[in-house]
């Protein structure tokens, strides 16, 4: 994946219509927005326009309605909450494509923004939809996607409107680039990745894929548990992918060939049963028939926080456990302040590290905490992601 795309310096702003992919799929709560950090971190690209005297045109989903209009996730809270961070007038329409967009831009005030209406509205967003592209590009003079965490998809605002018009990257996107380059490409040595998360499928070929570059691969979540299974281990009544035990024996294998240290809990936190109510126990070694490991124990918090203790360079995606019940969220909430504490280059994607690190008030001692979890993903798996690749040198 070609990491080097063009930037918002290199597009002529100054009175253009700028058509702007950002990522506004905010956390809702009866219409209000619980979680406005993702509008926070469009700012940046959206202020750059207004500055030099641009109209900055919006586009962003919100949640997955399908193709077809759901009141509940129009935009307008969006735009109510972006123009109190803004400090400027935000023009929100009902509409992503069409006559009244056209309309509405040109009677837009200058100073102001426009807010179109949420993208996946229209059913040939997400297919990709070559004229609905064209459409949406007609909108505007040039074109900025703001939208790392959406740009592993091939939609139409994401890649297909680059076809059209001048593009480039925006603020946001050129900053996680910048982490993931220092990641991919000059790591200071030693590099240690914490993976955890349910499935072992989500993360395998990014294990894959780091293992050339890693000193340390750390593996905790429910994906543990079908390499403990891999291993011969009997892991009772845990989550174990079965259709993957061959392919995780062929990584394990190619860890130790690459001279790669790959570490897994050796204690864990058990229950019989998966809920709230559910008696939590710790378990050392092996886990018995009729319990389920739902975290990782207290030995394993300190083994994994002395990996990253001794890192320069430290990527964690997922969490170490069932982060969602108080019982079993110490394992991550451990992995957290040891990342935090690193003294090496830290990144952290994926939405429970992220929300964890949040909840700890963590996210300042972190140097870059990554706004995209699939798309972060991608690129450590070394896919292309299609939004990136229409805007490379």
């Amino acid at each position: 994946m070609n990491l080097d795309v063009r930037g918002m310096e290199e597009l002529d702003l100054a009175g253009k219509r700028v058509l702007m992919r950002v990522d506004f799929n905010v956390p809702l709560d009866g219409g209000a927005i619980t979680d406005d950090t993702r509008i926070r971190a469009a700012l940046p690209s959206v202020r750059e326009v207004l500055a030099a005297g641009g109209l900055p045109i919006l586009l962003s989903h919100l949640g997955r309605p399908g193709g077809e209009v759901r009141e509940e996730l129009r935009l307008d809270p969006v735009g109510e909450r972006l123009g109190e961070l803004l400090g400027a007038p935000v023009v929100k329409l009902d509409e992503c494509v069409g006559a009244g967009v056209t309309a509405a831009v040109a009677a837009a005030p200058p100073g102001s923004c426009v807010l179109l209406e949420n993208v996946r509205f229209e059913p040939g967003e997400t297919r990709g939809d070559a004229e609905l592209a064209a459409a949406m590009a007609s909108a505007g003079d040039v074109f900025v996607n703001d939208a790392f965490g959406s740009s592993h998809r091939a939609h139409c605002s994401v890649s297909g409107i680059a076809a059209h018009l001048p593009s480039a990257a925006g603020r946001l996107v050129r900053v996680e680039l910048e982490a993931f380059r220092r990641l991919l490409d000059t790591p200071e040595r030693p590099f240690a990745a914490i993976l955890g998360g349910a499935k072992v499928s989500d993360k395998l070929p990014v294990i894959e894929r780091l293992l050339e570059r890693v000193s340390t691969v750390v593996v905790g979540g429910g994906m543990a548990y079908t390499f403990l299974a891999a291993r011969g281990e009997t892991v009772g009544d845990s989550l174990v992918q079965l259709d993957q035990l061959d392919l995780v024996a062929q990584t394990a294998a190619k860890a130790e060939r690459e001279g790669v240290e790959l570490l897994l809990p050796d204690d864990h936190v058990v229950a019989a049963s998966f809920g709230d109510e559910a008696t939590a126990r710790v378990v050392e070694g092996e886990i018995p028939e009729g319990w389920m490991g739902l975290d990782i124990g207290p030995r394993s918090r300190e083994r994994f926080a002395r990996v990253a203790a001794a890192a320069r360079t430290l990527v964690w995606n997922g969490p170490m456990g069932v982060f969602e019940l108080e019982a079993f969220r110490g394992g991550t909430e451990a992995v957290a302040m040891a990342v935090a504490d690193s003294d090496g280059f830290t990144v952290v994607g994926g939405g429970d590290s992220v929300a964890a690190i949040g909840l700890l008030g963590l996210a300042e001692r972190i140097d870059h905490v990554s706004t995209g979890g699939g798309a972060s993903l991608e690129l450590l798996e070394g896919r292309e992601l299609p939004g990136l690749a229409v805007l490379a040198r």
